[in-house]
């Protein structure tokens, strides 16, 4: 979660857990890669909501933009991106 006597903050949602799309919005603004003026969001001059909390839910609602911001975020910290389509997006194989 932190280094030792370093501290971290994250959204703990009752039946979800840790919010994973806080984190990753909170990540994307620090690196300026979603812009905040005010109480806006704003991800390539669109706005995704006025407000963290509409924020979240408009980037949940829009999975393929969280992900394109996610893997921005990723590849900012030197680590792979995600696979573009997760496995159970894949078309199904026919086997005749």
């Amino acid at each position: 979660v932190a280094p030792p006597f370093k501290e971290a903050e994250f959204d703990i949602i009752y039946g979800e857990g840790i919010s994973k799309v806080g984190d990753m919005l909170d990540l994307a603004v620090n690196l300026e890669i979603v812009e905040k003026s005010g109480s806006w969001y704003a991800y390539n001059s669109e706005r995704i909501g006025q407000g963290r909390e509409n924020a979240k839910r408009f980037l949940a609602d829009q999975p393929e933009m969280c992900a394109e911001i996610e893997n921005k975020v990723r590849m900012a910290y030197g680590m792979k991106p995600t696979a573009e389509k997760a496995p159970a997006e894949t078309a199904p194989s026919t086997n005749s």
